[in-house]
């Protein structure tokens, strides 16, 4: 989750308002709909991603690299080095707008379908002097900002736009990990959420697992 329930006490959510249990569930539904409208994940994750090669020094992951502990194409190890591998993902710095594995030397990923397997810690996270780095403290205010949209009482606001987030919610509830295509348009209904979200969107087009 990228916000907390004592996020959502410090917001001022009493306890006859919902319990632990409830803002923990609409905080889990909130991270998960954030991940489906921007298309990344902004926390550490362990994965193996499998990407295709293009033939080209450069391959574009869905998500940014954190800590890479392999790389294979074709079944052969690729070094890490920093001489041999340039890497431009997480923490995230000012100005990133993608991630990015470059080989150097004029040496290229081998093009394939699902050749390039990639292993190690991946997700946008933020600089705040740890290796893996924070969630994004914009994301963490659109997170809690979705919950108290979901929890306040239906005749308080949009009731419309309360429809379309319970749709978006049902919608995610059991959805396993997977990046989707950031969608296009509005994204939440709420300018103040979608002004936060559209500044970490995944671009379109980026390579996909």
């Amino acid at each position: 989750m990228y916000a907390s329930v004592s996020d959502m006490r410090a917001e001022g959510v009493s306890e006859a308002q919902a319990s632990d249990e409830r803002l923990a569930a609409l905080l889990d539904e909130a991270s998960r709909a954030i991940d489906r409208l921007t298309g990344w994940f902004f926390e550490p994750r362990t994965l193996v991603l499998r990407l295709d090669g293009r033939g080209t020094a450069t391959i574009e992951p869905p998500v940014p690299p954190i800590a890479l502990t392999e790389l294979v194409a074709d079944g052969r190890n690729i070094s890490l080095a920093s001489n041999d591998l340039v890497v431009v993902g997480a923490p995230a710095a000012f100005g990133f707008d993608a991630p990015r594995l470059t080989r150097t030397f004029g040496r290229c990923f081998p093009k394939g379908r699902g050749n390039v397997e990639a292993t190690g810690v991946w997700g946008y996270t933020e600089i705040n002097g740890t290796p893996h780095g924070r969630t994004p403290l914009a994301i963490r205010r659109a997170c809690i900002l979705l919950a108290q949209r979901w929890l306040a009482p239906l005749g308080e606001g949009d009731t419309e736009a309360r429809t379309r987030w319970r749709v978006i919610e049902e919608r995610t509830r059991d959805q396993s990990y997977k990046l989707d295509r950031p969608i296009a348009g509005t994204l939440s209904g709420d300018p103040d959420i979608d002004a936060i979200l559209m500044r970490f969107r995944r671009p379109l087009g980026l390579g996909a697992a």
